[in-house]
């Protein structure tokens, strides 16, 4: 029994197909199938960045997880076993504000009033309130991962392992508490890591303040005299402990009003209009002069030692007179700078603001208010106290919140943090810094793209600071550190250690639980300290906690560290791929990932940010159901974003692949299976799926060679982890697939004669096919799915249930022909060239051109040219091939050197590149002929030839030409009668194979055509082109009728004509009612008639359900007759 492919249901859209094929996913457990095929010897291990479990899954993450899904499923086809764990990140700031906000507590105080242990089993029970929305989306998207098995930063487990990663850090001496300035959120009370911070910037409106401060001194020159000192940051004031001035800056003496500022020399004029100079300074004269305080509510709380060095002008370097008035307000408690003064010179902190940024009672007048609140208040007081010398205010880009919106707050806190210029040893005693060890390694890491390595990732490990690791907050990790009285220290690694030291055995580690505990030892009561981890501690523990390393798995764990890949966005260079750098070098001294791919940021259309409230982008779910997520994928990986650069998500793209990629591709398979299945039925077939043929027809050879040439570059690409450049290679092969092999190899499908280049091209096109499938897999899972079940797993019961199951295809070098592949490519070049110069001349493909003119640049071109001309002339629409010797008659001929060429000869040809150069930049075109024809220049050191020059033709405006490194084509642009008679003939080929698809007729569909028209021109193009129309559009004949009742109404280059395709079953039907009405009257005239029209355009008749052929029917009609 012949072998049937299921027939490709025309109204079947992407997102049907899809949703079928998850379905056969579920059935079979093909995922669980594809993990338990490859062995356990064959290890590939793949960390799962966590995402935030508070928010529905965005196009950034659908691209992350896309990128998360091809590479594992191509290793899995190449044998690996890739475990794919889903992570949840469930700490940490996103869920508690989330929970904040519900429950209506807004700050710190209430919450704890509220309870910290209600608080945190809120954020416990809400954390995974969207996590089946992202199954369901992750799943749609035909990504494989496993979230049965995955982690959660919250279990207990995972907490321990982040305990041990801590306590390994504590025991190597890079753990301390220390102050440090910190971004700060006063409306989460919390300090915020850089890469938080980074994430808030906007543009706001601030106070611009310039101050008067009264110099005390009995030095002449400076007595009676003021000092102009400029901030932007009024609700700091009470904090002054000191002045900065640049010590080799110039500074003047200005008289204004009986009053004498000193201000910087370079911005005198902005401050004075007509400016009365009466003295002159350098910044060093002023270091070391008291100036009388704004405020002295600091002095309580300071030693006697800090007060005398109070109030006095310092020299720092990061003076500027770019704005301002040179001198510059010191509080050491808020500012990087200031803070690095003071400490430097000992002033000391005092820092008035409470956890949520309000004024305490250390500053009474302004109690209660926050911080940037109390600006105009401080502002108003300063200029009662005639302080004051201009107010204005200033647009600039400020941090702010990112979860809340609030201005951050810069103050100096004390936390814990993990120090990176600390010493590390080996366990090969190899001692050098966290920093240098990371930076060596990174050099070991395979960045895609690689500019990231020694750019902006290298960078950032280059000017790496400590870690700020601690959070003032409530649902996290909480830092197992217990504290004594006198500042005596106990880090706890593990629940048994917690056990051995409290008594308790705990098994949740939240902080409204280990809180309870206190330890004592030797006399003394340890109390543990009240902050969680950073929940970027959590993510970069996360190769260890996962597994819970290293109370379990610990030979896996060590036996697949580092991993081989990883994947996530541009942004997580300062996030999640620095913290998982400093803890597996702080750990282990090594990489904690050897390969990763960094994918740009996903834009709106308009290139701005995608805004849920300005609703500038497509819903994913609701395009995953307009388009199917194929091509959403396809869309993403085929893009800038895979070298880390923007993309601009447009819906229009994504339909372009489904146009581009998707849909010739299905064609190409139903084109495939409808033809088999027609000639198999009919017997006309030999070939059997799978059976190989040898083909020595060269479209076949050539498809074949392409398909290698494909795997192998995949290979190679795909080891180097650069999908970039593998995409728009399978990409193009569809191209060469649909575009070329199949639109060529029509007729041998067509073809009634089963011969061998018949199954030849079966042959070819099933393998091609079927490999494409599993090329295509890793890219589009489910579209190839769907064509490996209809051409081999539902014909074969052996075979593997899913492509991916199967093995990657890798190339086989018997089938490769590089010398044919370059000579299709030639062709198609040419015939490319064409193309071009038709469009711009405004000259349509089907209108036939009698001639072109080729020059051939080599004699292996005009080979090519010459034997593959009748292909050419096919493709072109052109009748005649014409060739000539010297191009100079179509085009303008000039050269320039080709400098890497020439590089590439070797250091002599470099060393002599400027004498290379002016030669050749200055040949003549009989030169650059005799060059091309083989002839070389010669030098003392050696000679140059065709392979050193880079020709450049300039076409001459007018002429219809065309040039590449291979041909001159010119084109013949005159259209005679005729020409357009036969232009007429395949517009109206056109026309009727609309109407085919109109009317959704199989490919393999005979019709026949009926046509009405009164152009004479018309029915002469008709005439004249019978045979071609017929031939194209699988027509068993045309009738011309006598109106154009019943017909569409068209034209064909202009000319009117109406039109209708007719399927040869249906003109069956349409005569049964006549014939038997005819035969029942024994109306032999109309029997006879409708024998005429059977004979003409052999029909088929039915007659009483049975089919007779036209000589048949003869047959009867003489025998109705005789009777």
């Amino acid at each position: 029994m012949k072998t049937m492919f299921r027939e490709v249901k025309k109204e079947e859209t992407f997102p049907q197909i899809e949703e079928r094929v998850l379905g056969l996913w579920d059935k079979d457990e093909s995922f669980k199938k594809s993990l338990d095929s490859r062995p356990e010897s064959e290890p590939y291990t793949f960390y799962d960045g966590p995402p935030f479990a508070t928010g529905l899954p965005h196009y950034g993450h659908l691209l992350a997880g896309t990128i998360k899904d091809i590479v594992p499923r191509y290793w899995t086809m190449k044998g690996k076993k890739v475990p794919r764990g889903f992570g949840w990140d469930c700490h940490g700031l996103p869920i508690e504000s989330l929970i904040q906000n519900e429950l209506k507590l807004s700050g710190v105080a209430e919450i704890k009033a509220f309870g910290e242990d209600k608080f945190n089993e809120a954020c416990r029970g809400s954390v995974q309130k969207y996590v089946s929305e992202w199954k369901k989306t992750v799943r749609r998207m035909g990504r494989w991962v496993d979230f049965d098995n995955g982690y959660k930063t919250m279990d207990t487990n995972f907490m321990e392992s982040v305990w041990w990663v801590f306590k390994q850090c504590f025991d190597k001496g890079l753990i301390y508490q220390g102050y440090r300035i910190q971004p700060y959120s006063p409306a989460l009370a919390t300090p915020l890591s850089n890469f938080e911070t980074n994430q808030g910037y906007k543009d706001r409106q601030d106070p611009s303040l310039t101050l008067i401060f009264p110099l005390i001194t009995d030095n002449a020159k400076f007595k009676d005299t003021n000092i102009l000192v400029w901030t932007t940051t009024p609700w700091t004031l009470p904090s002054n402990f000191a002045i900065a001035v640049g010590e080799d800056m110039d500074y003047n003496l200005v008289e204004q009003d009986g009053k004498k500022f000193w201000c910087a020399a370079t911005r005198t004029a902005a401050y004075f209009k007509e400016a009365n100079v009466v003295d002159t300074c350098k910044g060093s004269e002023l270091v070391g002069l008291s100036y009388e305080p704004l405020f002295r509510l600091s002095d309580a709380y300071a030693t006697s030692e800090e007060l005398e060095k109070r109030y006095k002008i310092y020299a720092a370097d990061f003076v500027s007179t770019e704005d301002g008035a040179g001198a510059v307000h010191i509080a050491p408690s808020f500012g990087e700078e200031d803070f690095q003064l003071g400490a430097s010179i000992g002033l000391g902190l005092f820092d008035p603001l409470d956890t949520e940024g309000k004024f305490t009672d250390k500053v009474p007048m302004w109690k209660g208010l926050g911080a940037k609140e109390a600006d105009k208040s401080i502002i108003a007081h300063l200029k009662e106290q005639g302080r004051v010398f201009k107010h204005e205010t200033f647009v600039h880009s400020y941090p702010h919140c990112w979860r809340t919106g609030v201005p951050l707050l810069y103050r100096a806190l004390k936390t814990w943090f993990l120090k990176v210029d600390a010493p590390v040893t080996s366990k090969d005693g190899v001692t050098k810094t966290l920093k240098e060890w990371m930076v060596e390694n990174n050099q070991t890491v395979n960045w895609v793209p690689s500019h990231i390595r020694d750019g902006r990732f290298g960078k950032w490990l280059e000017n790496a600071r400590d870690w700020n690791l601690s959070r003032n907050r409530f649902w996290g990790t909480p830092i197992p550190v217990w504290l004594s009285d006198d500042g005596d220290m106990i880090a706890v690694g593990s629940i048994e250690e917690l056990k051995d030291l409290t008594g308790v055995e705990l098994n949740d580690l939240h902080k409204h639980f280990v809180d309870k505990l206190t330890i004592e030892k030797d006399g003394k009561v340890y109390h543990r300290t009240p902050e969680v981890f950073d929940c970027w501690f959590e993510s970069g523990s996360m190769p260890y906690a996962s597994r819970h390393y290293p109370f379990e798995n610990k030979e896996l764990v060590e036996k697949s560290f580092p991993a081989d890949f990883i994947a996530e966005g541009l942004d997580q260079t300062r996030g999640w791929f620095y913290t998982l750098t400093v803890l597996s070098n702080a750990l282990f001294q090594k990489p904690a990932f050897k390969n990763v791919i960094v994918n740009g940021i996903i834009l709106a259309e308009d290139g701005t940010k995608m805004s849920k409230s300005k609703r500038n982008y497509p819903d994913p779910n609701d395009l995953i159901e307009r388009t199917g997520s194929d091509a959403i994928r396809l869309f993403m990986i085929n893009s800038a974003a895979l070298k880390a650069e923007d993309l601009r998500f447009s819906e229009e793209g994504v339909k372009g692949i489904v146009k581009q990629v998707m849909l010739p591709l299905w064609n190409a398979v139903t084109f495939f299976v409808s033809n088999h299945n027609a000639d198999a039925a009919k017997g006309q077939l030999n070939w059997a799926p799978g059976q190989e043929v040898k083909s020595d027809n060269e479209l076949d050879r050539w498809m074949l060679a392409t398909l290698q040439d494909l795997a192998a570059k995949v290979e190679v690409e795909m080891k180097a982890y650069r999908l970039y450049n593998v995409v728009p290679a399978v990409i193009a092969a569809v191209d060469d697939l649909t575009n070329w092999y199949v639109r060529r190899s029509r007729r041998r499908f067509w073809k009634s004669e089963n011969d061998g280049d018949k199954n030849a091209a079966y042959a070819t096109m099933y393998k091609v096919l079927v490999d494409f499938s599993k090329i295509l897999a890793p890219f589009l899972p489910l579209l190839a799915e769907e064509i490996y079940q209809i051409l081999v797993r539902e014909v074969d019961d052996k075979a593997p249930v899913s492509v991916h199951l199967c093995e990657f295809p890798s190339a086989d070098k018997s089938l490769m022909d590089e010398t044919l592949v370059e000579r299709i490519a030639m062709v198609r070049g040419m015939v490319e060239m064409g193309r071009i110069i038709r469009a711009t001349n405004n000259v349509k493909n089907r209108m036939p051109i009698a001639s072109m003119t080729v020059v051939a640049h080599g004699e292996t071109e005009k080979k090519v040219a010459e034997t593959m001309k009748d292909l050419i002339l096919e493709e072109l629409n052109v009748r005649e091939m014409r060739f000539l010797e010297d191009e100079t008659k179509l085009v303008k001929l000039s050269a320039k050197p080709n400098f890497l060429a020439i590089k590439a000869k070797g250091s002599d040809y470099a060393k002599n590149m400027k004498v290379i150069s002016s030669k050749l930049a200055s040949l003549s075109v009989e030169e650059i002929k005799a060059l091309q024809a083989g002839e070389t220049i010669k030098f003392e050191f050696g000679e140059v030839g065709a392979d050193c020059l880079m020709l450049n033709r300039i076409v001459p405006e007018g002429l219809a030409v065309e040039a590449d490194n291979h041909f001159t084509v010119a084109l013949d642009l005159k259209i005679t009668d005729d020409l357009r008679r036969a232009c007429v003939a395949r517009e109206l080929v056109n026309r009727i194979q609309n109407r085919r698809k109109d009317q959704d007729y199989a490919i393999t569909d005979r019709i026949s055509i009926e046509l009405y028209s009164e152009s004479e021109v018309f029915k002469q193009a008709v005439a004249e082109n019978e045979a071609y129309i017929k031939g194209e559009t699988q027509a068993n004949a045309i009738v011309w009728k006598d109106s154009a009742t019943g017909l569409q109404e068209s034209d064909a280059d202009g000319e009117k004509v109406f039109v209708e395709a007719v399927k040869v079953e249906n003109l069956h039907l349409r005569w049964v009612e006549d014939i038997q009405d005819a035969f029942a009257v024994s109306n032999t005239g109309a029997l006879y008639d409708a024998l005429e029209r059977a004979k003409k355009s052999e029909w088929i008749i039915h007659i009483d359900g049975k089919i007779v052929s036209a000589s048949e029917f003869a047959k009867i009609l003489n025998k109705l007759e005789q009777n």
